[in-house]
């Protein structure tokens, strides 16, 4: 019964990731940690594979959409992939499954999932205004450049360890921070680049965790036999969801598991 229990949460997760860019670590991993009683260390590393495929099945579906922006994908994994490298150091001096870790973990985990929280909030509250349409020509050019050249690499080594510590940061805080800098992409490509720059960032931290020991594979097959029809579904209907109902209450949520995360 916990099989089905374990399919059905990849599947719901798999879809919200899919409408929004949002909820792969931000989601998974304090459901694996509150629901299943899954370690904290575990729960991260396994999470990392199943965003990795996960997002992959949605990157695949807006790449035939011509949503995603590889330009914008290169430059947040110029930063993410280096800093996901020195952060498994880290972790594989310290030895993921210590005390200490698992306390760092679990309250780092708390503090992503607010920070999460609030950048779901702001993102409905200030970006409220009609998807932007399209650029064409000379403006579809301009889009694709941030407002400085290095600002893309920093928001990636941010993120790139906080992912590999947590398995969180790359859904809502990726596409607040990336509304910012790219002023003139249109939302749902900002999505789609959020998608496609995390599965080789996931990628490179998962396997980073599975070399520890931290991956659950049964686990993940269970959670990816769901998450992948969710994905494509999602990612499917993304230009027509109700997108402000859906992160106000991913909002609520992930606040309520963040507090709940730092007061354990």
């Amino acid at each position: 019964m916990q099989e089905f229990a374990f399919v059905f949460a990849g599947f719901g997760v798999g879809l919200i990731v899919g409408l929004t860019g949002v909820g792969g670590g931000s989601l998974m991993t304090p459901v694996l940690i509150f629901f299943f009683g899954v370690k904290p260390y575990m729960a991260v590393g396994t999470d990392l594979l199943f965003a990795a495929f996960t997002k992959l099945g949605g990157t695949v579906s807006l790449a035939r959409q011509r949503l995603v922006p590889w330009p914008v994908v290169a430059q947040l994994c110029a930063g993410s992939i280096p800093a996901a490298l020195l952060a498994l150091w880290v972790l594989r001096q310290l030895g993921p499954d210590s005390a200490r870790v698992q306390h760092l973990m679990t309250t780092t985990l708390g503090a992503a999932l607010l920070l999460t929280a609030a950048a779901t909030a702001y993102k409905v509250l200030v970006f409220s205004q009609p998807r932007r349409s399209e650029p064409q020509g000379q403006d579809a050019a301009a889009a694709l450049k941030a407002r400085h050249w290095s600002l893309p690499v920093l928001l990636g080594a941010v993120i790139g360890t906080m992912v590999t510590f947590t398995s969180v940061g790359a859904g809502a805080i990726g596409v607040s921070v990336l509304l910012l800098v790219f002023p003139l992409l249109p939302l749902p490509r900002i999505i789609a680049a959020d998608i496609a720059y995390a599965v080789p960032l996931t990628l490179v931290a998962g396997l980073g965790h599975a070399s520890l020991g931290s991956v659950d594979w049964p686990l993940l097959a269970q959670l990816l036999a769901g998450s992948l029809p969710g994905i494509w579904i999602g990612s499917r209907l993304v230009t027509r969801a109700p997108e402000r109902l859906i992160r106000s209450a991913l909002s609520l949520l992930l606040a309520w598991a963040g507090a709940k995360l730092v007061l354990i």
